[in-house]
């Protein structure tokens, strides 16, 4: 009888350690799980080729907000309701650090686009003194001007009501005086706000091609990482089209070198 209640106690204690490995596994599982969820961030709204090609009108999308005038430096601005309550505690942090934060330019759709982009090709709007009609008769060059300082319609950030171009579109200004203050706070603070320098010096951390380097524009990262990641999987140069030039966009190879050609930092959020 002694022997058999030992058998059984044996049992008992083995059935107890496998349900005791079995609910460790389990636990861990759904730690796994878990991880799993948390490291696969959801796009923060339902994206779409025509958002990501600035077709549509902000003012009529509920997802934007007008910015009030005394942060920018004329009315009628727009930017997605989370770029500008970051931007807002961000231009607080500055004040409060004597830096004033001056937003020169928000959302621009399609069609705000196409009309600086034309007027540059059609000689209409001169760029460097030229009428580039004329002086770059050669469409693929005169695109490739234009894109020094514009981008096509189609593929520019701003777009998305995540990007601002602050205070000056001209590098030289943040150099020196008060305006290199203002671009050492951004270096430094931005970051903690979400934003991020766009586009950053050619060369640098493997950004060989694109625009050029602008000290102004940031991106609002937490909504703009899920666009490029968008852009990446379903942007084609064959999709850019609707403006004069437009033909030249896969000779270019626009969306690898223009639309994803970014600071790699600002591809992580």
């Amino acid at each position: 009888m002694h022997y058999y209640t030992l058998i059984l106690a044996f049992l008992w204690i083995g059935c107890q350690e496998t349900n005791t490995k079995q609910a460790a596994v389990d636990t861990t599982s759904i730690e796994v799980q878990e991880e799993i969820v948390e490291e696969k961030k959801e796009p923060p709204f339902n994206i779409t080729s025509a958002y990501v090609m600035g077709k549509f009108d902000p003012a009529k999308d509920s997802s934007f907000v007008v910015i009030d005038v005394k942060y920018a430096d004329r009315a009628g601005l727009y930017l997605r309701t989370e770029t500008y309550e970051a931007f807002k505690k961000m231009h607080q942090a500055a004040v409060e650090d004597g830096i004033k934060l001056i937003i020169r330019s928000a959302t621009r759709n399609f069609d705000y686009q196409k009309g600086i982009w034309e007027r540059k090709w059609t000689g209409v709007r001169k760029v460097d003194g030229k009428n580039l009609s004329k002086a770059i008769p050669d469409p693929k060059m005169r695109a490739l001007k234009i894109l020094e300082q514009s981008s096509m319609p189609g593929t520019s950030r701003h777009h998305w009501g995540t990007d601002i171009d602050f205070n000056s579109f001209n590098n030289n200004y943040f150099e020196k005086g008060e305006g290199l203050k203002i671009y050492q706070w951004l270096q430094a603070n931005a970051a903690e706000y979400g934003f991020c320098q766009t586009y950053s010096p050619k060369g640098e951390g493997g950004r060989p091609e694109g625009y050029n380097e602008e000290k102004w524009h940031w991106s609002y990262l937490p909504i703009a990482v899920s666009l490029t990641n968008f852009a990446k999987e379903n942007l084609t140069d064959d999709m850019i089209k609707g403006f004069r030039g437009a033909e030249v966009a896969p000779e270019i190879g626009i969306v690898k070198k223009y639309v994803l050609g970014i600071n790699p930092l600002c591809q992580q959020n």
